[in-house]
C-alpha cells in the first residue's frame, strides 16, 4: 500500500504514481463533529498548493479543504453530495474528497508521515 502524508491542515493524500487521492484527516473530522455538507472539486480544476480544493460543512462550521499540491483534478467524489457523513464514518476510506494528478511531486517532500502527524496532532490539544 502506498504511503500516507499528511499536511498540517489535516488533509491526507495516498500516492499511486502521480495521481493522488485526497481527503481531511481522523483528526479534522473530530473537529468538525456531523458533516452535512461538502462540495468537492470539479474535473478538469487546476489546483495551486495552498488554495481551497473543496468545501466541507458541519453543524459547528463550515471549513475550506486546502490543496495540498499543485494538479488537475481527475475526480471529485461525488459519493459525498448524496452521503457527506461518509466523510465521518470513512474520513481515510470512502470519505475522501477528490483524486488530482500531481504537477509537483516535490511538494508531497514537505509533508508529515503517520509519526510526525500523530506528534503534531498530539501538540494540538
Amino acid at each position: 500500500m502506498s504511503e500516507v502524508k499528511f499536511s498540517e491542515d489535516h488533509e491526507w493524500i495516498v500516492v499511486d504514481g502521480d495521481i493522488g487521492t485526497v481527503g481531511i484527516t481522523e483528526f479534522a473530522q473530530e473537529q468538525l463533529g456531523d458533516v452535512v455538507f461538502v462540495e468537492v472539486p470539479e474535473e478538469g480544476k487546476e489546483l495551486e498548493q495552498g488554495d481551497e480544493a473543496a468545501v466541507v460543512e458541519s453543524v459547528k462550521a463550515a471549513s475550506e479543504v486546502l490543496a495540498i499540491c499543485d494538479g488537475e483534478v481527475i475526480e471529485g467524489n461525488e459519493a459525498l453530495a448524496d452521503e457527506p457523513s461518509l466523510v465521518n464514518s470513512a474520513p481515510m476510506g470512502e470519505g475522501w474528497f477528490y483524486k488530482v494528478k500531481i504537477s509537483d511531486p516535490s511538494q508531497l517532500d514537505e509533508l508529515m508521515d503517520a509519526d510526525a502527524y500523530k506528534t503534531f496532532i498530539e501538540g494540538q490539544g
